[in-house]
């Protein structure tokens, strides 16, 4: 498998590209890591050197890419933060490129704009963008119950409204929903959700709620559920081995005392997840 990652890089820490590239080559996935932008660190220390990179320069590296006769052989497109509508429109362009080449390929995108507690953390363009331009060409979007309300016009909070926000999701092009931070007013005290639905059905995981803010950890969610997915077809077992993996990794990185995610520590949960969450069917 060859995954085409359009995202951020930073030197310091996971995130973006940092966070996503590795555990996909630890698991056997080809990685070509295009950078947005290339930051010291993460934006949420408050303080950060390095450029934006222009999307002309992006669409270049892209070009560069494409004459080195790579398109053909890509299978996943993924695109995560958009720091700009100019990137939006380079990413959306080399998806069409891509399927151009190679016609089974597949875009998924995680239309990162906020969450529950934060509220909306990008430019306030970027989420008309996503929801008009970007998500209609997805095959996959990963959003989390938040984004997944905007995007829809919705207020998702029961699992039948969580659902029926999925539908519209994917009403709107995209034939796979992955839904992160899923809270429900039923659900066990001290646990959250992912809920994943496809053509086939739709499947709920639920684990403890460990009291910690990863940064990174949705990019690496996106990465690993798209590789899983793209590789068995099968949403229930993409989704109970993306789990498995990402609650280890933040648990690993909680009883360290880090900031940052002990990403290359955790690496053996990505190859041999421990499967120890069941998905459970809901439709």
């Amino acid at each position: 498998m060859k995954v085409l990652s359009i995202q951020s890089a930073v030197a310091h820490g996971h995130v973006g590209n940092s966070a996503a590239v590795f555990p996909l080559q630890r698991i056997g996935v080809e990685v070509v890591p295009v950078y947005t932008v290339n930051f010291s660190n993460h934006t949420g220390y408050g303080a950060w050197r390095g450029p934006l990179i222009a999307p002309s320069d992006v669409a270049d590296v892209l070009t560069g890419v494409e004459e080195r006769g790579v398109f053909p052989q890509v299978d996943v497109v993924l695109s995560g933060y958009q720091g700009g509508v100019g990137i939006g429109d380079v990413i959306v362009d080399a998806v069409r490129r891509v399927k151009a080449a190679n016609p089974s390929a597949v875009y998924a995108c995680d239309p990162v704009m906020g969450n529950a507690k934060s509220g909306c953390f990008v430019a306030p363009e970027i989420p008309e963008l996503l929801r008009d331009r970007v998500v209609p060409v997805a095959d996959i979007i990963t959003p989390n119950q938040f984004e997944l309300g905007y995007l829809t016009g919705t207020e998702p909070d029961t699992l039948e409204s969580t659902l029926a926000s999925v539908d519209a999701a994917r009403a709107m092009g995209p034939s796979t929903v992955l839904v992160t931070s899923v809270e429900r007013p039923d659900r066990e005290e001290g646990t959250v959700e992912v809920l994943v639905a496809d053509d086939a059905g739709a499947w709920i995981v639920r684990t403890p709620m460990l009291p910690f803010k990863a940064n990174g950890s949705g990019d690496v969610t996106a990465a690993l559920f798209t590789a899983h997915y793209r590789s068995t077809g099968e949403a229930r077992v993409a989704l109970e081995r993306t789990v498995s993996s990402v609650f280890d990794l933040i648990e690993n990185t909680y009883r360290s005392g880090e900031r940052e995610l002990r990403l290359v520590e955790s690496q053996e949960v990505y190859a041999n997840p421990r499967m120890q969450f069941t998905a459970e069917r809901v439709r």
